[in-house]
């Protein structure tokens, strides 16, 4: 018997958009509803999405206070956001209140694609977290506190493996500035402690500092970790 499709719900008041979602989504086996607004959203919610897809610019209820409505519903349920371009303070507000990650309209359904099965992905490292991390030459063993460069050993000072365990344990999905700050130090607002680690640590895993493969910058946002092998 084959798996039954997975869930998504759209969530956009643009027909055309939800008509690309639906006809880009459903070819990949992916099970779809729609909702045009947030009261019709909210509905849907009881039919069990396994992923969401948010448009921020709702015309019935603002896309951050939607976003908070279903976070008070369904903590665990991965939810990508659309917003408009240069919208830094909406992403950074959407990612805070607990959204995956983020997509600037206009977006190419690969990179779509890509975001939802970091997201689904993420969801079942959480559930069954896996105590060895790999990708490309890099490997964290999180049991042992083990990190490797290929066969090379790794050592970091205790606050540079804090921020990779973090980076590790939410692999392929965008981290604010605030939510690290906060993971890291409880008391420190000031963006600039992290990047003085953020730079220490590309220097001792990434082959070229100044062009990370794996500790990637999202300007204006955060950083994200390159999704595991």
């Amino acid at each position: 018997m084959s798996a039954a499709p997975i869930k998504v719900l759209v969530i956009d008041d643009e027909p055309p958009i939800r008509k690309l979602l639906r006809m880009g989504l459903s070819t990949q086996g992916y099970d779809i509803l729609e909702a045009s607004n947030g009261k019709i959203a909210l509905e849907k919610l009881a039919e069990g999405p396994a992923l969401i897809i948010l448009d921020l610019g709702l015309p019935d209820i603002q896309g951050h206070d939607l976003l908070r409505m279903i976070r008070g519903r369904n903590e665990s349920v991965p939810i990508v956001v659309l917003s408009s371009r240069g919208d830094e303070a909406g992403k950074v507000q959407a990612l805070d209140l607990g959204a995956d990650d983020y997509l600037t309209k206009p977006f190419g359904m690969d990179e779509l694609l890509a975001r939802m099965r970091a997201a689904l992905r993420h969801q079942l490292q959480v559930q069954g977290e896996r105590p060895v991390f790999r990708a490309g030459d890099l490997s964290v063993d999180l049991v042992r506190r083990i990190v490797k460069t290929g066969e090379r050993e790794v050592k970091l000072s205790p606050k540079e493996y804090e921020l990779l365990r973090v980076l590790v344990q939410h692999a392929g999905k965008v981290l604010t500035h605030r939510f690290l700050l906060k993971e890291l130090w409880d008391e420190l607002t000031d963006a600039q402690y992290l990047r003085v680690y953020v730079r220490q640590l590309r220097q001792k895993i990434e082959a070229d500092p100044e062009r990370p493969q794996f500790v990637l910058t999202e300007t204006g946002i955060g950083y994200r970790l390159r999704a595991p092998d």
